[in-house]
């Protein structure tokens, strides 16, 4: 025992120096008060304020005051958005004032560019940034909602349905595909292709938009529908911080159709001699679009933390957001966990950094959402839900017509996918101005499916089968179906960079290699059938019995699999002089599994150059521009998105059957014609713009014009057999145009101690044009799109994509009026009227889905410790075509269906009321009040609470249009774009308008 006394007395020294230290630096620290305020005196909140070289902040409170303990000796740093840092010795005081000066943010602020930043001043190329505080309010359900109008020449739209993910076009459509390949890019810290699911609206520092190729070209052939930047909150060195973020929202349907009452619908028949037959008339008043919508409540709560020291910092957040769909059967609730570590080592030179994120979303998913969506408008409103012993009320005598409320209640559908993104990465300083960065990143997504669909559903609904994979047909005794499925995104990037300054001379030069390989589809689905009871729902895929069901088919799924490999080389050269000439210049090679094996191997290069006019000797003694630079660029991107990577080889697959000796077999055969030449779509684009600021700062803009250009567009065409092994062939042939002009001001007319007002607009106008879709061997003349399959309008199309018009061309009936028998007519194109128009034969072209302006206001009040933020979007010049309102003007239906009350006014006899024509194409114009905030923060006086803001918050509070649809912002991306769709039921998910109150605490 005696031995170990040594350590013992070691230990007790330790220890007591330890408290001997602490006491003498007890005695050496003090609490340091006071106030920091601007040149004009203008208190400041918000105010970072550390001890330099340790852990130790605060920030200033609304009234611009501060309190914290630093030691005698110590320094004090103060920074601010918009103000100069700067660093004060406290010299024993306890009592500091500190004015900070403003500086030039316009030109200082640090813009996110492709793998690395640079200040706003030295950009060549077209990019805009928000910030954290200009996004977009709201119970925000995807991350690039927090953009919609915010960014000129980026159009985003987004039905009410929680699960639907928006459509991003960004300065027109510039392919012929749709999803992913017409989407931009999205880079979340560093991460090329983060899945958005990963980040919480409440964690992003800032956006930045990459628009044009100079910006775009260094991520080569995924950049070709731009590139949008996400950077994640951040803890400064030795800065720490704690905030709560939460709200509570109430939804409710924004508008309805006018669909005929029960009386309407009675009065409408009495009046033209019908009547409803008992079993469709029990006296009732059902709004159907009430009966299968709800009040949703939505809630938000995010907790984020970080901090540091001056070699560690760490920060975490989590995420809960919940949200109930406006139509029953539908929600979504996400768990989202992230957290990151940077470490400094090797005495500062090397960085090392992890990210870890992971999210857990679960969906429910209206069963058969369509025919919900539909039946909610059809369903007569002369009968109730249910009946008189609680049963569903039905009439399954005629087609597609369901009782929408029992189409809900007898089935679950959920989805529940879990995200995992691993990200390390690391800078090394190296001699000479060289350093070397590292990054691999692990993605993976994985996606439950669980659907069941009682024995109601398989008793009553053995025909539901409209845009699903699958239908119940067969079933008996209930159906279940479950599947998996996983996708895996990996990642390398490494690149080395040089920065050198030379007198007035400064270099930055980059050059890098990038391998990535996305797996899609690893999985499989399986059903069954026979189920002995209903309380089990999906979860016993097992108790099934489908041997007993004759005709009954396993449903494995479809043939999702697939994986693509791009390998990458790039380099980048930035060149300025004096701070007033910067050059740029860039080129990426890339490589893809998905082309042909003639043509694996695409350039994207890129040139652009600036010149700051401000910088001049001319322009010193001049007193109107604060800020003017011209900017001018060319380059070039691909795309290889879209399309299954296979796409280019010979295949085979089960062609139908055949007899030997009187047993069926398979029969294999050619599926899919190879093209070994299949190549890059490439997009070329030319910009030039200017950014400037007058009136001392106060107005700032940015005017850009650019020309973008897509050359050898991906399609699927059909084929002569005789020539070709099958009958389809995905070949190059097209090519397509976008124009525009863009314009973007920000202007503060107000700014005083207690007052202030900041106001921003953006205009941004683009002229689509789909140039050709001929290409070597395929001379497509046009291709008729958007066939809504409308009741009695088989085969009936809208739109057309035609050599010289603009994709969202529409091509239809043009409407005549009615003959003297009230019956409706159109324009033949031999001349003269027809009652019986042909399709495509007597189609007119009838204006575009395209708008000719885009328009983005904001207005924010200060006052104190109020603030106010309004936030107006126009889109203005498109038109619509409302095919909803086509199909349920049916006067010679009413009675068996619903109605439109405006079909009051139309003869009974119509039996052409309905036909798809110009008639139905509306204007797609609005102007609508998007958000309104109104917040107080409070001063809180106390040591452990910085900061406490309440606000109160709302979404979509009016709009101004004259189209009569639900809402006029209908799905503007992919091929078919201004169609109001019937048949698929998220065209006209209702649209929501959404109050809010909320809290924002830091700490």
């Amino acid at each position: 025992m005696q031995k170990n006394y040594p350590k013992l007395k070691l230990l007790f020294c330790l220890v007591f120096l330890a408290f001997t230290s602490f006491g003498v630096f007890a005695q050496n620290t003090i609490k340091v008060a006071g106030i920091v305020s601007s040149s004009d005196g203008e208190k400041l909140p918000g105010v970072s304020v550390t001890v330099k070289s340790s852990s130790t902040g605060t920030m200033t409170d609304p009234n611009g005051k501060f309190s914290i303990d630093a030691g005698s000796n110590a320094s004090l740093v103060f920074s601010y958005i918009g103000f100069e840092t700067q660093t004060v010795e406290v010299n024993g005081r306890s009592q500091i004032s500190v004015t900070l000066k403003e500086s030039d943010t316009s030109l200082d602020e640090i813009v996110v560019v492709g793998y690395g930043q640079q200040t706003r001043k030295s950009l060549t190329s077209s990019i805009s940034t928000i910030k954290s505080e200009d996004l977009n309010r709201g119970a925000i359900t995807d991350p690039t909602q927090l953009l919609q109008g915010k960014v000129a020449g980026l159009n985003i739209t987004k039905t009410g349905d929680p699960n639907g993910r928006p459509s991003i076009i960004l300065r027109g459509a510039s392919t012929l595909r749709e999803g992913e390949a017409s989407q931009p890019l999205f880079v979340v810290d560093g991460v090329v292709g983060a899945d958005l699911a990963t980040v919480a609206p409440d964690n992003i520092l800032s956006m930045d938009v990459l628009k044009d190729a100079a910006a775009t070209a260094i991520y080569g052939s995924r950049a070709a529908n731009g590139v949008i930047i996400i950077t994640t909150n951040r803890p400064k060195d030795g800065q720490t911080f704690a905030s709560y973020k939460a709200y509570i929202a109430t939804e409710s349907v924004s508008n309805t159709i006018k669909m005929m009452s029960g009386d309407q619908m009675r009065s409408y028949l009495t009046k033209n001699g019908k009547s409803l037959g008992p079993a469709d008339d029990n006296g009732a008043n059902t709004d159907w679009q009430d009966v299968v919508s709800q009040k949703g409540f939505s809630q938000n709560h995010n907790l984020s933390f970080g901090g540091g020291s001056k070699s560690t910092n760490y920060n975490a957040s989590i995420n809960y957001f919940d949200q109930d769909g406006i139509i029953k059967g539908s929600g979504l609730n996400r768990f989202i966990g992230r957290l990151s570590i940077e470490q400094y080592a090797l005495k500062d030179k090397l960085k090392m950094g992890v990210t870890l994120a992971s999210t857990q979303t679960n969906s429910q998913i209206v069963p058969f959402q369509d025919v919900v969506l539909i039946n909610r408008l059809r369903y007569l409103p002369t009968v109730s839900p249910l009946n008189e012993d609680g049963s569903y009320y039905e009439n399954l005598a005629r087609s597609n017509y369901y009782n929408p409320l029992a189409v809900i209640d007898n089935a679950k559908v959920k989805n529940n996918s879990k995200t995992s993104l691993a990200n390390f990465k690391a800078t090394l300083k190296l001699p000479a101005g060289f350093s070397y960065d590292v990054s691999a990143s692990i993605q993976n997504n994985q996606t439950n499916g669980s659907e069941f669909y009682n024995d109601y559903y398989t008793t009553n609904y053995n025909n539901i089968a409209f845009t699903t994979n699958y239908t119940v047909v067969g079933g008996r005794n209930g159906l279940a179906v479950r599947n998996t499925y996983e996708n895996k995104n990996t990642l390398f990037e490494n690149y080395l960079t040089y920065n050198k300054t030379f007198g007035k001379h400064n270099v930055n030069a980059i050059a890098g290699y990038s391998w990535q390989q996305t797996l899609n589809g690893d999985g499989f689905q399986a059903n069954n059938t026979n189920f002995p009871t209903n309380d089990t729902e999906a979860n016993y895929l097992g108790l099934g019995n489908s041997q007993a069901v004759t005709g009954f088919v396993v449903d494995y799924g479809g043939n999702n699999y697939s994986k693509l490999r791009l390998i990458s080389d790039y380099a980048r050269l930035n060149y300025s002089y004096a701070g007033k000439y910067f050059l740029q210049s860039s080129l990426r090679r890339d490589g893809s599994s998905a082309f042909g094996a003639n043509n694996r191997w695409g350039y994207f290069p890129s040139l652009s150059a600036a010149w700051g006019i401000d910088g001049e000797n001319f322009m010193k003694n001049q007193s109107v521009f604060s800020e003017l630079k011209l900017r001018v660029s060319y380059g070039q991107t691909g795309n290889s998105l879209g399309f299954n990577p296979l796409v280019s080889l010979l295949r085979y697959g089960n062609v139908g059957t055949f007899l030997v000796n009187g047993v069926t077999l398979s029969a294999i055969g050619v599926v899919q014609n190879p093209n070994p030449d299949l190549r890059w779509e490439k997009t070329t684009m030319s910009n030039i713009g200017l950014d400037f600021g007058i009136m001392k700062g106060k107005v700032t803009g940015t005017l850009d014009l650019y020309n973008k250009r897509t050359t050898d567009l991906i399609w699927t065409y059909d084929v002569d057999p005789s020539v070709y092994l099958y009958r389809q062939l995905t070949a190059n042939a097209g090519e397509m145009s976008n124009k525009g002009v863009e314009l973007t001001l920000n202007y503060t007319p107000v700014k005083t101690k207690s007052f202030t007002w900041n106001t921003s607009v953006n205009f941004a106008h683009n002229k689509n044009i789909l140039v050709s879709l001929k290409g070597e061997g395929l001379q497509a003349d046009s291709l008729l799109m958007a066939a809504p399959n409308g009741g009695g309008q088989t085969g009936s199309t809208v739109q057309i994509l035609l050599s010289g018009q603009p994709v969202g061309q529409f091509y239809t009936f043009q409407y005549a009026g009615r003959t003297e028998a009230g019956v409706s007519q159109f324009n033949a194109k031999k001349g003269g009227t027809t009652l019986v128009p042909q399709n495509k034969t007597d189609y007119f072209l009838a204006g575009s889905a395209q708008p000719k302006l885009l328009i983005g206001w904001n207005n924010s009040f200060t006052y104190k410790q109020f603030d106010m933020n309004f936030f107006f979007r126009s889109v203005l010049g498109n038109k619509i075509m409302n095919t909803v309102r086509a199909d349920f003007n049916r006067p010679q239906e009413a009675g068996s269906y619903n109605v439109l009350v405006e079909t009051a006014d139309e003869p009974i006899a119509d039996y052409n009321a309905f036909k798809y024509s110009d008639r139905y194409i509306e204007s797609g114009s609005f102007l609508r009040l998007d958000n309104a905030t109104f917040g107080y923060s409070i001063n809180t006086k106390k040591d452990y609470i910085k900061n406490l803001r309440l606000f109160l918050s709302g979404n979509n509070i009016f709009i101004l249009t004259k189209y009569s649809g639900i809402d006029p912002e209908v799905n503007m991306g992919g091929l078919t774009p201004g169609v109001d769709w019937t048949r698929f039921g998220n065209g006209f998910y209702p649209k929501t308008r959404t109050f809010m109150f909320g809290v924002n605490a830091s700490f």
